[in-house]
């Protein structure tokens, strides 16, 4: 009997955006096939919702800093608000010479975190 695959919901154009701001980052892999997210030693640092909304897991400072800039805010998850991730508004999303340095900044703030 076949397994039937699981296809995402993700607008193509978003999840091509989002594919080619994790291939900024060689050290970084793209992983899930329905809800495609980046992680380091077990703790995930960006991904993307069904509905294509992405979320990007920031450090305090540059969190508070990220909000205000970009008038957005935490990013919600199945009703849950994720304390440590902003929402990225996709204008951000589409220009991924601006968003590259908080994917950057993301990807270090998770490797000072303690592996799971």
């Amino acid at each position: 009997m076949a397994t039937k695959k699981t296809k995402s919901t993700i607008p193509e154009e978003i999840l091509e955006l989002y594919s080619k701001l994790v291939a900024t980052n060689t050290k970084v892999e793209l992983k899930g096939a329905s809800v495609p997210y980046t992680s380091h030693q077990g703790h995930m640092f960006s991904y993307l919702e069904k509905d294509g909304s992405l979320g990007l897991r920031l450090p305090e400072e540059a969190r508070e800093a990220f909000l205000k800039k970009y008038e957005t805010t935490l990013f919600v998850s199945y009703g849950i608000v994720k304390k440590e991730f902003v929402l990225v508004p996709e204008k951000l999303l589409r220009s991924t010479k601006e968003l590259k340095p908080y994917f950057d900044m993301s990807f270090a703030y998770v490797k000072t975190l303690k592996p799971k």
